[in-house]
């Protein structure tokens, strides 16, 4: 359970991965890291959890569409909890539970299951799953206002 400069180095290096490439979420495999980590930003700022537990879920949700930064430019539609119950560690170290809904739901459980090895497109629903024009994921790197 003891985090260390390392882990906040590879929290800070993963964040800065993520948003360059406009994306949500990314977990520490999709960097090459074998370990349990994940980073976020469903618009409340940055967030990293480690070794992060969903301990329940509750409802659906079908919206939005999932993508993801392993596979640019693929998106689909995938059934996920609406909200969940999470406990993980804080890059800090310190113990975490916390409700978390709708889209940060989402994110959580994608990242997640990237920790287990599974992708957006093992859960997707395969008729949905489409790739963007290229001006559509040029539109997505805009700036939003």
């Amino acid at each position: 359970k003891f985090v260390d400069s390392a882990i906040r180095a590879l929290v800070a290096e993963m964040a800065d991965i993520m948003y360059a490439a406009h994306g949500v979420g990314l977990a520490a495999p999709q960097v090459g890291r074998s370990l349990r980590l994940l980073v976020y930003d469903a618009g409340g700022g940055l967030q990293a959890l480690i070794n992060p537990q969903v301990s329940k879920e509750k409802g659906e949700q079908y919206e939005p569409e999932e993508g993801c930064l392993s596979i640019p430019g693929l998106r689909g539609v995938v059934r996920r909890p609406s909200q969940i119950y999470v406990h993980a560690l804080t890059a800090n170290g310190h113990p975490v539970r916390f409700k978390a809904r709708d889209f940060e739901a989402r994110i959580i459980c994608h990242e997640v299951d990237h920790l287990n090895g599974i992708l957006f497109t093992d859960r997707a629903d395969p008729k949905t799953l489409h790739m963007l024009t290229p001006e559509e994921q040029a539109a997505e790197r805009e700036p939003t206002p």
